[in-house]
Formats: C-alpha cells, sequence, structure tokens
C-alpha cells in the first residue's frame, strides 16, 4: 500500500513539474555566432524566443550599425514522457551586420504571449587585419571615399576594392550588393577597373557621390557573398565540384558635408553655351533656345530656371544630365531647350547662373543675355501693351507643379468677347462649311477614315503633335487639350478617335 502510495505521489509531482514547465517556459535569449571577429567580416546576432505567440522588435540598427539582413523561422519540439505531453515552441530571428569596433550589444525586449520579456546585453570584439592590405585573406572589400569633409553639391569619389588572392578559385562570380549613399545624388562609373597588386587581383568599383544637404552621412558598408570551390570533393574526372559561401562587407566611410559659404546655384568650374534659332520668327511659330553647360564639377540635382513671359506660351524639355570621370576629376554636362510661340513681338529676360569656385574661393557667374524677338505676321508690341479694361493679363503658366491651370492657358476668361474685324459674311460661310466636313466625315465608314489601326498614347501623341502644332488650328488646339490633361486638368475631355487618327495621318505623311 504505502508503496502504490510513493508511486502515485511521485507522479503527481512530475506531473507539476511539466505543467510548471509549460507554463513558466517561456522566454527569450540572445546569442552571437561568434563573440570575436575579423573586421570585414560579418557578425549574425540570434534571438531565439519559447512561446506560443512572439513578437520581435523592429531592429535596423545593432547599437548604430545597419542590419544587412534578417531571417526568421520557427521550431516545434515535442516531448513525451511517462505519458505526458509537452510542446515547446520557438521562434528564431536572425541578424546580419557588419560592425567596424569593438562594441556591446544593448538589450531588447520581446512580447511572448502578452509578456515583455529582455536580452542581456552582449559583448563582441572586431579584431583588425594582420596587414593594411589584408594580404593574409583570401578576399576582403574595403571602402574609400576621395574627401570625407565636403561643401554641399561638392561631388568627389568613393571607390570600393574587391580583392582576391591569386589561387582561390572561385566557383561562381560574386553576389554583391553596393554601399548604402543616403543623402547623396549617385552616379555610378560604369567601366570596373581590374590590375593586380602583389598576390592579389583587384577590382575597383567606383561611384561619384553629390551631397543634398548638410550634415553627418554614413557610406557604406558594401557587401557581397563569394563562393569558393571545395577542393575536398572532386568527381570520377578529378573535377573540383560543391563550394562553400563566404559573406564579406566593407568598411563604412562617415562623411562631413558642411553647408556652402555663399548661397550659389552650383560648385565647381563650369562653362555654359547658349543658341537660339533666330531673333525673328513667324506668328505662332516655334522659337527654340538652347542652353549647355559643362565643366569640373557635378550638375546633379540643378534646374535651369523657368522663363515665364506674359502672352508667350512656353515649352521645354527634360534636362539631360550625365556625369562622368576626365582622369581622375570629375565632370557633368547639363543640357536643356526651350520653345517660344507669341503673336507678338516679346522679350526673353537675361539669366544668371552663380558658381562658387573652389580654388579662389569666390563666386562666379555664368550669364545667358537677354533677346529681343520679333514677330512677323503678328500683333504689334503697342497692341500686346495697350493696357485693357475688361480682361486681365494673358500671362501663361509654366510652372508644371501647378496642376489647377494648364501652361497653355492664355488666361482668357472663358466669357470673355474678342473684338475682331472679321465680317460677318466671313463667319457664316466657315460655320456652314465646318458643318458640311462634319457631315461627310460621319457619313464616312470607320475603317475609312485613318488607314491606321493602332492607339497611342496620349504622352506618345504628345510628342508627336508638338512639333507640328503650328501647321493647323486643330492640332494645335489638340497639343493645348492634351498639355492640360498632362498637367492634372480632369475636366478635358479627348475624342481617341479623332486623336488617333490625327497622329497616324502625320505619321503617314512622314
Amino acid at each position: 500500500m504505502k508503496k502504490f502510495a510513493k508511486t502515485g505521489i511521485i507522479k503527481t509531482l512530475f506531473t507539476l513539474f511539466i505543467l510548471v514547465t509549460m507554463v513558466y517556459g517561456a522566454g527569450v535569449k540572445a546569442t552571437l555566432s561568434s563573440t570575436e571577429i575579423v573586421q570585414g567580416n560579418m557578425a549574425q546576432l540570434k534571438i531565439q524566443a519559447v512561446g506560443d505567440r512572439v513578437s520581435f522588435p523592429n531592429i535596423e540598427e545593432i547599437s548604430g550599425v545597419p542590419v544587412l539582413g534578417r531571417h526568421q523561422s520557427q521550431n516545434n519540439s515535442y516531448t513525451y514522457i511517462n505519458g505526458q505531453m509537452s510542446n515547446e515552441h520557438a521562434t528564431t530571428l536572425v541578424l546580419t551586420f557588419a560592425p567596424q569596433k569593438d562594441m556591446t550589444i544593448s538589450s531588447f525586449n520581446v512580447e511572448i504571449d502578452g509578456k515583455t520579456y529582455q536580452t542581456k546585453p552582449l559583448a563582441l570584439k572586431v579584431v583588425k587585419a594582420s596587414a593594411p592590405d589584408m594580404g593574409d585573406q583570401k578576399f576582403s572589400l574595403k571602402l574609400r571615399a576621395a574627401k570625407k569633409s565636403v561643401l554641399v553639391g561638392e561631388p568627389f569619389l568613393a571607390t570600393v576594392y574587391f580583392s582576391l588572392q591569386h589561387g582561390v578559385r572561385m566557383s561562381e562570380n560574386p553576389q554583391y550588393n553596393k554601399p548604402e549613399f543616403n543623402g547623396f545624388f549617385v552616379e555610378e562609373i560604369a567601366d570596373e577597373k581590374s590590375y593586380n597588386e602583389g598576390n592579389h587581383q583587384v577590382t575597383e568599383l567606383r561611384y561619384i557621390l553629390t551631397p543634398k544637404e548638410e550634415g553627418n552621412f554614413t557610406v557604406g558598408p558594401a557587401t557581397a557573398k563569394v563562393a569558393v570551390a571545395d577542393r575536398n570533393r572532386r568527381d570520377m574526372f578529378g573535377r573540383f565540384f560543391g563550394s562553400t559561401w563566404y559573406p564579406i562587407a566593407s568598411n563604412t566611410v562617415t562623411v562631413e558635408v558642411k553647408k556652402k559659404p555663399k548661397d550659389t546655384d552650383l560648385i565647381g568650374h563650369f562653362q555654359m553655351k547658349q543658341s537660339i534659332d533666330n531673333q525673328k520668327v513667324k506668328a505662332n511659330k516655334p522659337l527654340n533656345l538652347h542652353i549647355e553647360i559643362s565643366g569640373e564639377g557635378s550638375l546633379e540635382g540643378f534646374e535651369f530656371p523657368a522663363y515665364e513671359i506674359d502672352g508667350v506660351t512656353i515649352y521645354s524639355d527634360d534636362a539631360k544630365i550625365s556625369t562622368g570621370l576626365q582622369g581622375e576629376k570629375i565632370h557633368s554636362s547639363y543640357v536643356k531647350s526651350f520653345a517660344f510661340i507669341a503673336d507678338h513681338d516679346f522679350t526673353i529676360p537675361a539669366r544668371k547662373i552663380s558658381v562658387y569656385d573652389l580654388e579662389s574661393k569666390t563666386v562666379k557667374y555664368l550669364e545667358i543675355p537677354s533677346y529681343d524677338i520679333t514677330v512677323e505676321g503678328g500683333a504689334s508690341v503697342a497692341q500686346t501693351l495697350a493696357p485693357k479694361s475688361h480682361t486681365p493679363s494673358g500671362k501663361v503658366q509654366t510652372n508644371l507643379k501647378q496642376a489647377e491651370k494648364s501652361m497653355l492657358d492664355d488666361g482668357t476668361p472663358k466669357n470673355a468677347v474678342e473684338k475682331n474685324s472679321t465680317e460677318w459674311w466671313m463667319v457664316i460661310l466657315a460655320f456652314v462649311s465646318g458643318m458640311i466636313v462634319m457631315v461627310l466625315w460621319r457619313a464616312l465608314p470607320k475603317g475609312k477614315k485613318s488607314g491606321h489601326r493602332g492607339k497611342y498614347s496620349e504622352a506618345e501623341a504628345l510628342k508627336i503633335l508638338y512639333s507640328h502644332m503650328s501647321e493647323s488650328p486643330e492640332i494645335e488646339a489638340m497639343v493645348r487639350k492634351l498639355y492640360r490633361r498632362k498637367n492634372g486638368d480632369k475636366s478635358v475631355v479627348i475624342d481617341k478617335n479623332e486623336l488617333n487618327t490625327m497622329v497616324a495621318n502625320l505619321e503617314r505623311s512622314r
């Protein structure tokens, strides 16, 4: 009897132990893949949480070092002892980062089954390579910046060096990820530069960085995965097969970006060229002004100031900007065109671009002179500039950011009455002719109205029609509608059949 009682007590205690384990088994633990790494190698932080419902914090940095990769997995383990079943549900978060110096990883709060648990702080030691050139390593990544203190708008070169030891056989091409360049305009140099240095083959990947604003910015790191052939595994022909992947990372570079001593448009040494078609043009015909800025420095982020001239419709194309290296110096070019359309004489105002010269520490200017344009066959300047008592001035909107008014809007109220000297019988004749043409047009079968059965997008049609807008009032009206639609005026309705037919006819006449 005592024996059975003793056995029952043992079973009861064991059951209580299992229940306590199941109830209080929740917890969290953080560990490092290694507590000491060589600078340039990756470190991994593993956070394991035990419980049914786990919520990890959004960790983007580990003690100030950006997280480069993350992986989360779940695992269930079951235990069956003396007829009792226990279940442990574990969720693991692995974070990869590239520390550059010794660090203490702070604690993280993890929510498990509605309760908050905290990891313990961890110490990580980062050991520098045995030699500055990392000559003992099979492969490495290094990041260098030509300048570590620059002005806003002052470009500089950042270079990533991938070094591979002679004799190391890669089974696949490296998987490379370029550095983070937050706060900079970036232009990647297409041509890679490769050469031998000591017992390594070095490949340079170069980037031109132009700071957008002042502050301290961290560039990098660059990361890569390198696949090395496994020399311990050979096939029946003696060839190596299989590979081992190694993750590597470069150092980071802190760049101080300072405010420009003078508030200027550009920094560097630039020249400007401009050309104009003619200073005499027929009414409602486009007159083109071409502008090119080029020289040493960066033109990324620069925008030539827009023109606004009363009573003149102005178009401009997107600027073409290119940046590259000439020897070891950074050169850029900026090309932009403007088209002016008017029915009266007008003046294109002068423009002045300020440039801060780094060598002389002075401000210089690039200047475009003003141009007086004579419009033949249109209204005189006196008529155009004469004050009107009942209608506002016809200022053409050229600011594309203002969607509420098209830049093709002539500014005249819809209910305004225009006075002209056209005879009444000419108006009646034009109206009757238009009605006859409309009736004949609608009587034609759809298939005969246009030989083109394709469809044009509004953007494609605008590009084609723009250069022909002075050929007919219909084309000009369609261009105006398309521009109003482009600028956000949803009230404009465009007949797709008319648009496609108009564009198709122009395409066939080329």
